[in-house]
Parts: C-alpha cells; sequence; structure tokens
C-alpha cells in the first residue's frame, strides 16, 4: 500500500519547526526523523498525518555533546552513531553494544535516538536506556522548552508525556561514574526482530560489595521501567550466581507482562527472569 495524501514541511531550524507544528498538529501534524517506524504505519494506512514536518534539515539537532557530567544527544542523531563509542567510558562502550541489538543495519542508518524514544515502542532498545538511567527528555514548542524525566515521560504503550505540538529536541544521558559495570540482554525470536523481554542493568562496586544497582526492563510490559524490588535485593550483595539469580527472580514477580497469541503471562516472566540474570552476568564480566 501507499500512505495517504500528505502535505511535507521542511524547516531549517527549531523555531521555525515548533512555529509550523504549531499550525498544523490539530491537523494529526507529525515530526518525520529517520521515518523508520512513522513511515511503515503510513504504508499500511494506520496512521493518516495530513503533515508530516521533516526535521533533517534542521542542523542544529545533529549534536552529541559531553559536557562531563551528561550526554545529550540531538534529534537528527542517527543509531549508527553509536555504532563506535561516542564518548570514553563505560556509557560510550555499553551504547555501542546496545546499538548493535537494534533492528538491522540498513534500520540503524536511518532511524534516530530520538525519534526512537519519542514512538515509545516497549521494545525500543533505547527506551530502556534512558528509563534505566534516568534521562532527561528535552521538548520545545511555541511556549517554550521543557524538561521531563524519563519516569514521567513513557506514559503508556507508544504513548508519551509529549502534547501533540511539542518537538522533542534532545535527550539527555547522565555520565555515570567511570568505574559503573553495565550489561544489557534481551530476547527476540529472530535476529532484528523486536524484543519480547530486555534488561539494562549498571551498579558499582564498593568494598566489594553492589552499591546503586540499577535494573530495568522493556519489552515485557506496555513502558520501560526500573524494578526497584529487585534493586533492592540486589543492593549491598557480592556479586554473583546467588545475588544475580535471587534478583532476577524478583524481576520475574513484579513485573506486569503483556501477552498475545504467541507470549502468555508465565512466558514472558520466564524471559524477564533470564534476560535481568544474564544481563547482571555481563556487567560482572
Amino acid at each position: 500500500m501507499k500512505p495517504a495524501p500528505f502535505i511535507r514541511h521542511v524547516p531549517r531550524t527549531v523555531a521555525e519547526a515548533v512555529t509550523i507544528l504549531a499550525e498544523v498538529a490539530g491537523a494529526d501534524g507529525r515530526v518525520l526523523a529517520g521515518g523508520q517506524s512513522l513511515v511503515p504505519i503510513m504504508a499500511f494506512r494506520l496512521a493518516k498525518p495530513a503533515h508530516l514536518v521533516d526535521i533533517n534539515e534542521i542542523e542544529e539537532l545533529g549534536h552529541i555533546r559531553n559536557n562531563g557530567t551528561t550526554l545529550a544527544i540531538g534529534a537528527r542523531v542517527r543509531h549508527a552513531a553509536f555504532h563506535t563509542p561516542v564518548v570514553a567510558g563505560p556509557l560510550g562502550a555499553i551504547l555501542t553494544y546496545v546499538a548493535r541489538h537494534i533492528a538491522h543495519y540498513p534500520i540503524r542508518m536511518r532511524g534516530t535516538f530520538c525519534g526512537s524514544i519519542a514512538h515509545a515502542d516497549p521494545a525500543s532498545e533505547w527506551c530502556l536506556v534512558a528509563a534505566t538511567l534516568g534521562a532527561t527528555i528535552v521538548a520545545k514548542s511555541t511556549r517554550g522548552e521543557r524538561l521531563i524525566a524519563a519516569n514521567d515521560f513513557f506514559r503508556g504503550l507508544m504513548t508519551t508525556a509529549l502534547t501533540e505540538d511539542e518537538l522533542l529536541v534532545e535527550v539527555r544521558l547522565p555520565q555515570p561514574p567511570s568505574d559503573t559495570k553495565f550489561g544489557f540482554n534481551e530476547f527476540n525470536r529472530r535476529a532484528g526482530d523486536f524484543a519480547i523481554a530486555s534488561a539494562f542493568v549498571s551498579y558499582r562496586l564498593k568494598d566489594g560489595k553492589i552499591a546503586e544497582p540499577r535494573i530495568g526492563v522493556g519489552g515485557a510490559e506496555p513502558t520501560p521501567r526500573r524494578l526497584t524490588d529487585a534493586e533492592n535485593e540486589l543492593a549491598g550483595k557480592t556479586t554473583g550466581d546467588v545475588a544475580f539469580r535471587r534478583a532476577a527472580d524478583i524481576a520475574s514477580q513484579v513485573v506486569e507482562p503483556l501477552e498475545d497469541h504467541q507470549t502468555d503471562f508465565d512466558y514472558r516472566c520466564d524471559l524477564v527472569r533470564a534476560v535481568v540474570r544474564r544481563a547482571l552476568e555481563m556487567a560482572a564480566t
């Protein structure tokens, strides 16, 4: 199929983009960045926006900035930018590792980091990273700029706190200390398919004990989120099979998983248990 007719707008600045978006939002105007989620939906006519605000010509949105404490990622930055580390230390390394799990190479060359956040697919790897690390989402409109914490941003299945006339211009990831350990694991039926369950974890070691643990789960529920009960179980423990399995067991007990004709409640709970344990084991290596 082909998309329904639409008008394409090509602003050159953020100010121009938000002005256009304010004018067309009421007519189901949408923002086009990488288009790897929106365009297929339009092709099947599951979405019929009358206007597309194409931000690909806005140079100021192509930035990756490191100020030492925060990594700021602009709305035009492609997944492929993370094929090699964009910042020194563990954050750069884990972002590169996660990027390799996003769909397929051609999609990574076109799709964008911020577009993935705005689309809010529960299986999105970047949404999981943002939720677990406590990212800040920067939105702009003709009313000004708004900073939204990740735990307030994701509202439900492909639903966010963005209003229809707001443009997501940047995502800011906090940079953890250099001794932070990271792990990531996801399960999908074929390489490149959407994750049925995924886990992103981090922690530090203080006097041989786990400190500042973060355990995030994606794919299994309508939104990615941190599992504080599992984190609390891990804090203060020695790394190893016993602690990791116990935290993974708790994670599987506290999730409220999605179900479909192929994946029932118990199956997804088991997957959560597996991906959390494997992510913790990766962090320990």
